[in-house]
């Protein structure tokens, strides 16, 4: 099969370069996951298709191919946490106490990791997960064994160095089949952007401005929920809640117990969920 066209398609410069259209973005996917390319003409892809740069459509074909390639385990009553692969490093992980806090709940937890990947060179969850004892609704899954293809490009994607398309698609394959997830946007333009490539893939979809790019809230931020293609936005203070510090690691755990129980439905609102945790 010929990949070169795809390099072509976006590499070539800002008067040649095109986008691809869903079934060729899906098509490509496929053809690295089946490892039918040569490590050299995928680094020219990824390179040429983060400047180009990557299409809504591209992102939703794409992740159409990945879930083919993916070991998919139902988890059930549970909340996708899409985690970063780059890791954290800056602040610690408060996954540990939230998980601590949510068995006073049914509320189920679903990590992924791997090893590092590009750009940033923090602590990953497989390192947190597999280093930490964890409460047991905290379910972790290597992509070693989820999706030992995607993961067999780790080594390609860190001599590349850069972030890629892939950096997007990988944090939530959905392989637990949960209802609900949630991610981390810096800004608000990425909100759009991510609704579109993942709020259909559950049944109730939320992003918040969460720290390092995780679905951890650290200060104050926005929580944006989609659910049946309308999406409603709540601004999120620390402060209103007598957390003042974010060294305050407990308080913090609990706001961020409380965001995930609303998120799921499991409350009306963050504010009696959050009364609801001691």
């Amino acid at each position: 099969m010929n990949f070169n066209k795809f390099i072509k398609a976006v590499g070539t410069g800002p008067r040649g370069n095109r986008d691809l259209s869903f079934t060729e973005s899906e098509e490509m996917m496929t053809q690295i996951l089946k490892e039918e390319v040569h490590p050299e003409l995928i680094s020219a892809f990824l390179l040429g298709w983060r400047m180009k740069p990557e299409t809504i459509e591209e992102f939703q074909g794409a992740l159409s191919a990945l879930d083919s390639f993916c070991l998919h385990s139902e988890v059930k009553n549970s909340i996708e946490l899409g985690y970063p692969f780059d890791g954290k490093a800056k602040n610690p992980y408060l996954l540990p106490l939230i998980g601590k806090i949510l068995t006073e709940t049914d509320l189920q937890l679903v990590v992924l990791g791997d090893k590092l990947q590009p750009a940033k060179y923090g602590v990953t969850t497989k390192e947190l997960c597999t280093t930490t004892k964890l409460t047991s609704n905290i379910h972790f899954f290597d992509r070693n064994m989820y999706s030992p293809s995607l993961h067999k490009l780790t080594d390609l994607r860190i001599r590349l160095a850069l972030r890629s398309g892939i950096n997007t698609i990988e944090k939530l394959p959905n392989i637990s089949k949960s209802e609900f997830a949630i991610t981390g946007v810096h800004h608000k333009p990425y909100v759009a952007k991510y609704n579109a490539i993942f709020s259909s893939r559950y049944k109730r979809f939320a992003l918040i401005q969460g720290n390092e790019g995780t679905p951890e809230l650290f200060k104050k931020g926005t929580l944006w929920i989609s659910e049946e293609g309308e999406t409603t936005e709540y601004d999120v203070d620390p402060a209103d809640y007598g957390i003042i510090s974010q060294e305050d690691l407990s308080g913090l755990a609990k706001l961020n117990a409380a965001i995930f129980l609303f998120v799921c439905k499991k409350f009306i609102t963050i504010e009696e969920a959050f009364k609801s945790l001691s």
